[in-house]
C-alpha cells in the first residue's frame, strides 16, 4: 500500500462505529431525509405522487458512488452531486427531490442522526465497562491494599474500593452522554438561512403547514422535535458539546489505565497477557501494559480534538460560514472512533485483570508499622503511658526505621524498636492484633456494596441485554 491508512479505521475502531460514520450510512440517510421531506410535503398538499415516493424508497440504499464522484467533479458541490445521482436512479422523482431544501437539510440533519447513533453506542459500551468494573469491585471489596496519595504509601483501602473510584468517574460520563442524547434535536426544515422562507413560499404563506412540515420530518426521522431556531446550520456548539463529552470519557479512561500501569509496575495488578504475547523484542521477560498504554495514547488524542469544535463554534459568522465543514469531517468522526476503540480496549482489559494478592500483602506489611503508630500510642496509653512522650518516642523510632529502609535497604524494623523500648510497655503479642491489615480498611466493603446497589444497578438494568457481549480487539 502506497497511501496513508488511518489507524482508527485500519486497527482500532469497531465495525459497528465504522459503519455509523461510513459513506453508505451518510448518503443513505440523506436519501431517507429526502423521502421524509417528500412524504411530509405530499401529506400537506404538494403535488407529489405515491409513485415518486416509492421510486425513491426502492433506491435508498443503491448508492452509485462512482457516479456521484463524477457529478461532484463537475459541479463542485457534494449535495447537488448526490441529488443528480439519486435523480438518475429515480427519474420520476427527480423533479421533487430536495424540494425547498438547502444543503444543510441533508448535511446537518444527517450529522445529528449519526452523532446520536454513535452516542448510543458509546453509552452502551460505558455501561458494559461499568458492569465489568463493578464485578471486579465486588470480588475484591474486602482485599486490603495500600492507598496512595502523591504516589506515596498512605492509609489502607481495598482493591475493590479503588475500582469504585474509576466507576464513579465513568458514571459521570454515562450521565453526560445520556443528557446529550436527550438534548439532541433535528435541524429540521429551516431553509437556506433558517427563516423557512422557501417552505413558506411552497405552501402559499401557510405558516401552520410550514410548522407542521418541520414537526413531521423530525418525527419521521425518530426525533421528538427539531431545534426551534437555526441559521443555515444547527449551532456548532452541539459539536463542541459532543467532543467535550467524549473528552470527559477519555479523561476517565486515561486516569483508570494510568492507575493500572502503575499497579502493574508494582506487580500488584496486571492487565491480561496472552499466552503467545511478546512484551519486548529484546527483553523476553517483560509483560508490558500495552493495552492500557494504547488507551492512554488514544485518550490524549481525543482530549486534544475537543478544542477543535470549540474553535469552530466560536468563529462561525452570522448564519454560517464554510470553515466548519472540513474540520468537522475530521474531528467528529475521529473523536467517536477513538473513544469507541478506547472503550473496547478497556472492556477487554477489565475482563481478565490479574490480582497478585501476595505481592499486595508484601507491600502492605512493609508499610503497616508506620500506619499503626497512632494505634500503638493508644495501646501504650492504656497501659499507663504518657501520650506526648510516646508520640515523640515513636516519631524518633519512625525516622530511624525509615532511614534503615531507604538508606541501608534493610527491612522495616519499627515494631522491634517499639517492643525493645520500655516506654511503650508492649510485647509482640500485644501488637499482633494491630498487625492485621483488615483492621485498617474502614468501611470499604460496605461502601462498595452501597455504591453498586444504588448507583451501578440502574445502569445494569437499563443495559441488561448488552452486558454479556464479548469484546474482540482488532489488534
Amino acid at each position: 500500500m502506497d497511501n496513508y491508512q488511518n489507524p482508527l479505521i485500519e486497527r482500532y475502531a469497531s465495525q459497528e462505529m465504522l459503519h455509523i460514520f461510513s459513506p453508505q450510512k451518510k448518503f443513505s440517510t440523506w436519501r431517507q431525509l429526502w423521502i421524509a421531506l417528500a412524504e411530509s410535503e405530499q401529506a400537506l398538499g404538494l403535488n407529489i405522487t405515491d409513485e415518486q415516493i416509492e421510486e425513491m424508497k426502492a433506491n435508498v440504499d443503491k448508492i452509485d458512488f462512482k457516479r456521484a464522484a463524477e457529478f461532484e467533479a463537475k459541479l463542485r458541490h457534494d449535495v447537488m452531486a448526490h441529488v443528480h445521482t439519486f435523480g438518475e436512479q429515480c427519474p420520476k422523482a427527480m423533479p421533487i427531490i430536495h424540494l425547498g431544501a438547502t444543503s444543510a437539510f441533508v448535511g446537518d440533519n444527517t450529522d445529528i442522526i449519526v452523532m446520536r447513533e454513535a452516542l448510543y453506542v458509546i453509552q452502551k459500551k460505558i455501561a458494559i465497562l461499568i458492569d465489568k468494573l463493578a464485578h471486579f469491585a465486588d470480588t475484591y471489596k474486602a482485599l486490603p491494599t495500600l492507598g496512595f496519595t502523591h504516589f506515596q504509601a498512605a492509609q489502607l483501602t481495598t482493591v475493590g474500593k479503588r475500582a469504585t473510584l474509576w466507576i464513579q468517574e465513568l458514571l459521570l460520563d454515562y450521565e453526560d452522554v445520556s443528557i446529550l442524547i436527550s438534548q439532541l434535536k433535528l435541524r429540521g426544515t429551516k431553509g437556506t438561512t433558517g427563516t423557512q422562507a422557501s417552505y413558506l413560499n411552497l405552501f402559499d404563506g401557510d405558516h401552520h403547514k410550514v410548522e407542521t412540515l418541520d414537526q413531521m420530518v423530525a418525527s419521521k426521522m425518530g426525533f421528538e422535535a427539531s431545534f426551534p431556531v437555526t441559521g443555515q446550520t444547527y449551532t456548532r456548539k452541539i459539536d463542541a458539546k459532543a467532543l467535550g463529552v467524549l473528552a470527559g470519557v477519555a479523561a476517565s479512561l486515561h486516569k483508570m489505565t494510568n492507575d493500572l500501569r502503575l499497579l502493574q509496575n508494582l506487580k500488584e495488578i496486571e492487565e491480561p497477557f496472552e499466552k503467545s504475547q511478546i512484551g519486548s523484542s529484546a527483553m523476553a521477560y517483560k509483560r508490558n501494559p500495552m493495552r492500557s498504554e494504547r488507551i492512554s495514547s488514544l485518550a490524549k488524542y481525543v482530549i486534544s480534538l475537543s478544542s477543535s469544535p470549540q474553535l469552530v463554534a466560536s468563529t462561525q459568522w452570522f448564519e454560517r460560514t464554510l470553515d466548519d465543514s472540513a474540520n468537522k469531517r475530521l474531528a467528529i468522526p475521529e473523536g467517536f472512533l477513538a473513544i469507541d476503540a478506547c472503550l473496547d480496549i478497556a472492556n477487554n482489559v477489565t475482563t481478565g485483570m490479574v490480582v497478585y494478592e501476595k505481592m499486595i500483602e508484601r507491600h502492605i506489611m512493609a508499610e503497616l508499622p508506620f500506619m499503626m503508630t497512632e494505634n500503638i500510642i493508644m495501646e501504650a496509653v492504656k497501659k499507663g503511658g504518657d501520650r506526648q512522650a510516646l508520640h515523640e518516642a515513636i516519631r524518633v523510632h519512625s525516622m530511624d526505621a525509615g532511614a534503615k529502609v531507604k538508606v541501608e535497604g534493610l527491612e522495616n524494623d519499627l515494631i522491634d524498636r517499639i517492643v525493645d523500648d520500655p516506654i511503650f510497655n508492649l510485647t509482640k503479642d500485644d501488637l499482633s492484633e494491630l498487625m492485621t491489615p483488615v483492621t485498617y480498611i474502614g468501611r470499604c466493603p460496605e461502601q462498595v456494596d452501597y455504591f453498586i446497589e444504588h448507583f451501578v444497578a440502574p445502569v445494569r438494568e437499563k443495559h441488561a441485554d448488552a452486558l454479556n457481549q464479548k469484546v474482540t480487539l482488532r489488534v
